[in-house]
């Protein structure tokens, strides 16, 4: 039996736009569809770690191939369908390291993801929020006005 992701032809990784600062790992959200120039939709930055935007490009990849499945369609028609509409993600500058969609397609159409396997907004490094945000601080902080 051929393998499903036989079709898939790896996408050239190229190094992310910096302000010439260390703003972490990014990751590189590609529309299949090439509706965008380039088929770049956008380089999201500030990653934690390696492991951090590897989760994260994993769930957003596991998201859209779940937005691609339709009700009684078959494991071919999922992935034609996600190499069609969906968008891919990749790890900048991660060599080997990085997370690559081509090497988990096969299970992805052959089983529907979890909620939680699709869940991408929480590892969003956009999304997280600075506990001093909300007045909590940890024991290390000085006490203020507000504390007493």
């Amino acid at each position: 039996m051929a393998r499903i992701d036989d079709d898939f032809d790896e996408m050239d990784e190229s190094a992310a736009e910096t302000d010439g600062k260390d703003t972490g790992r990014t990751v590189r959200i590609l529309d299949l569809s090439g509706g965008a120039e380039d088929n770049i939709v956008e380089d999201i930055r500030d990653f934690q770690d390696l492991a951090h935007a590897n989760a994260f490009a994993r769930a957003y990849v596991r998201d859209s191939i779940e937005i691609c499945r339709a009700a009684g369609t078959t494991p071919r028609d999922t992935l034609n369908a996600w190499f069609a509409y969906g968008e891919n993600a990749e790890v900048l500058d991660a060599g080997e390291e990085g997370w690559k969609s081509s090497t988990e397609l096969n299970e992805f159409v052959e089983r529907p993801a979890t909620s939680m396997e699709r869940d991408w907004r929480a590892l969003d490094p956009r999304r997280m929020v600075d506990p001093g945000e909300f007045g909590e601080h940890d024991e290390t902080d000085p006490p203020n006005d507000e504390d007493a």
